[in-house]
């Protein structure tokens, strides 16, 4: 089987159609686009690709979107749109794992600090909240991750995420109001 007959499968699989009609549906012109472009766009993932994101993941990636888009024999230039996908795809990987680094250093740097507690500041307060609703508040409203994203993170379900941020901001509001962080 072809890289490409793989790629309609999983393009078929997401959008939940039957594979052997999909294939049969592809024309000997995608088929051709694809092996003739395949060798070039290789090898430009071999470099653009991040360290740790196999090459072919990212060409099959940026494949299979452009394809739950569009035919490739619909594209004016298949190949600039396809180098282009992967070069966006490769920008929103390392954005994402930078975020990630940066986040997972600051929360590291936050959990190793002892907060000056003769000082009165909200930092304060945030800093009596237990590390996971702490590292959920950070993350959603500082980060602006989505949940399913925290979830992820934290190892935990996306609804543990949502009520972690919940019971954060309550014992957060109920602290800054009172004056006690309970």
């Amino acid at each position: 089987m072809s890289l490409f007959a793989v790629l309609v499968r999983l393009v078929v699989r997401c959008k939940r159609c039957d594979v052997d009609d999909a294939l049969n549906r592809t024309s000997s012109e995608e088929w051709r686009i694809v092996d003739e472009l395949f060798p070039s766009l290789r090898r430009l993932a071999g470099v653009m690709a991040p360290s740790d994101m196999d090459p072919d993941d990212l060409l099959q990636e940026a494949l299979v979107k452009v394809l739950s888009h569009c035919a490739l024999s619909e594209l004016d230039h298949p190949g600039a749109y396809l180098r282009r996908t992967m070069l966006n795809l490769s920008a929103s990987h390392y954005r994402h794992m930078g975020r990630r680094r940066l986040t997972l250093t600051r929360l590291a740097a936050s959990a190793e600090q002892v907060p000056d507690v003769t000082y009165p500041s909200d930092l304060a307060e945030l800093y009596r909240l237990p590390p996971r609703e702490r590292a959920v508040l950070y993350l959603a409203e500082v980060e602006g991750y989505h949940f399913d994203e925290i979830a992820e993170m934290l190892g935990c379900s996306q609804s543990a995420a949502r009520k972690g941020a919940s019971r954060g901001r309550r014992r957060l509001r109920l602290a800054l109001t009172t004056g006690d962080a309970g």
